[in-house]
């Protein structure tokens, strides 16, 4: 018999700071390729930055900063720039510096080469203004810091499927709900408490591909992400930080729609869930302990709450961290004749289907054009030793662990890890700093998958990235239960 009910804790100093990031409501749009608008048409919900910031003591000396952010991605000059900013702006090293997005599709998007389309005079601006943005939400964190006490707990929500669909009678796989799929639904969360009590904050962490909203759909939205936010606020009367999972191969089972009652309803869904989780959390900084027998009608084994004992604070109380980085291998893209080819033959069925009426085929030849582009944009920056060098940032909060790295992992990442770390509560966060790609497992090659067909790792880069991890765990004497 276990005398203590199992749950992580941890405690820190903790700040938080928010604020509001919604460009205008006709800035460039076209996160779809199958999308037939260019310019949004207006606001679902406001776009927010959410900022924490964690230190061990008064002084600040370790201090560190998670930037959150309603917004899709970057590319990387511009996600380059906007850390160094960041950096300079807050006086962390870049070690301690952590930003990372929601991945929403219906917010704006920011390539900074669609200044000409329609929409796109907002981008340079919003860009300019985002700094300035999420510095202010980290002074706001910064002057908010108090004592807390952090309790890691989990639950179990179904909103999130796998999407690597078999389409059967077309011989393809499809990016869509595939029912039969392996779909992790863990939620993560954290309470942070102050002394009296009192929540501080919830941190939520799902993964799920905040595509509810797709081509059709013409605001600006957080997608599921608001709903979420407004139902944990609205009950604890604390802020709800998000943070995105390893999603690679997971969506909305109701998804790809252009109604944001659809997100809304999707949020809800979640929120619920993760408000389930968090009233199961223990009572702050105290620990369930089995009391002993009272004879009743039954000998009853009888629990109760108990404060923590000197060696289980110490273990709550460990403020550390560490970046790793893994060289991984860059994959063989089509060359630039390939590519340049295509592009003049989709760009003039684009003008035939124009001419001949035809909307399905002009959403068609627009969706390949710009996977096509993308495509482009990638083989120009695969630098030239074929290697491409991997950060991941693990921040030790007491009994849990935030896991933050690039790039779109599959969920294969997130289930191994917590499997082979079962005594740790891992918070594993993706698109944290360098927007890379998705990470596959080694067997989803070859397969014809959309993510195959847009990543630049190489096969074996993600169980490469998960035994890296798994090494830096071991090394903080964090004892795995299988190799």
């Amino acid at each position: 018999m276990l005398p203590l009910l199992p749950s992580r804790l941890g405690r820190c100093r903790l700040g938080v700071g928010r604020a509001d990031i919604t460009p205008p409501a006709g800035a460039y749009h076209r996160n779809w390729g199958a999308a037939l608008h260019d310019a949004a048409e207006g606001i679902h919900r406001p776009l927010l930055a959410t900022v924490l910031v964690f230190s061990d003591d008064d002084t600040g000396e370790k201090r560190r900063a998670l930037f959150t952010v309603d917004l899709g991605w970057l590319r990387q000059r511009e996600m380059t720039q906007l850390l160094d900013g960041l950096c300079q702006g807050t006086g962390l090293h870049e070690d301690n510096l952590v930003l990372t997005f929601s991945h929403t599709h219906a917010a704006i998007n920011l390539d900074i080469e669609r200044t000409a389309e329609p929409g796109g005079q907002h981008i340079a601006p919003y860009l300019a203004a985002l700094p300035g943005l999420l510095l202010e939400a980290y002074a706001a964190a910064c002057r908010t810091v108090v004592p807390v006490d952090l309790a890691f707990g989990r639950g179990r929500c179904d909103l999130a499927l796998h999407r690597d669909a078999r389409d059967d009678d077309r011989g393809i796989f499809v990016c869509g709900p595939d029912p039969g799929g392996p779909s992790d639904d863990t939620i993560t969360v954290i309470r942070a408490t102050d002394d009296g009590g009192r929540p501080v904050a919830h941190v939520i962490n799902y993964a799920c591909h905040p595509t509810t909203l797709a081509w059709d759909n013409r605001l600006i939205s957080p997608d599921y992400i608001g709903a979420m936010r407004e139902v944990i606020e609205d009950q604890t009367g604390a802020p709800a930080v998000f943070v995105q999972g390893a999603a690679g191969d997971l969506g909305p089972v109701h998804g790809f729609v252009g109604t944001p009652e659809t997100a809304d309803r999707n949020g809800r869904q979640l929120g619920y869930a993760a408000l389930a989780a968090m009233e199961a959390l223990p009572t702050p900084a105290r620990q369930w302990a089995y009391r002993g027998p009272v004879v009743s009608g039954a000998t009853i084994g009888a629990w109760e709450w108990r404060d923590l004992d000197e060696a289980r604070q110490t273990a709550v109380r460990t403020f550390d961290s560490r970046r790793i980085t893994v060289e991984l291998e860059h994959r063989q893209l089509p060359s630039a004749d390939e590519l340049q080819s295509g592009l003049i033959m989709w760009a003039a069925r684009q003008k035939q289907a124009e001419i001949d009426g035809n909307t399905d085929s002009v959403r068609e030849a627009r969706a390949r054009i710009e996977r096509l582009r993308r495509l482009q944009r990638l083989a120009e920056a695969a630098p030239a030793s074929g290697k491409v060098d991997f950060d991941i940032h693990l921040w030790r909060l007491g009994e849990g662990i935030l896991v933050l790295l690039g790039g779109e992992p599959y969920q294969q990442l997130q289930v191994n890890l917590r499997r082979r770390f079962p005594q740790t509560s891992l918070v594993v966060a993706e698109l944290c700093n360098q927007p890379h790609s998705y990470l596959l497992p080694r067997d989803r090659y070859g397969l014809g998958l959309y993510q195959e067909e847009v990543c630049v790792l190489a096969a074996g880069c993600l169980e490469a990235v998960e035994d890296a991890i798994a090494d830096a765990l071991t090394a903080w004497n964090l004892t795995p239960s299988i190799t």
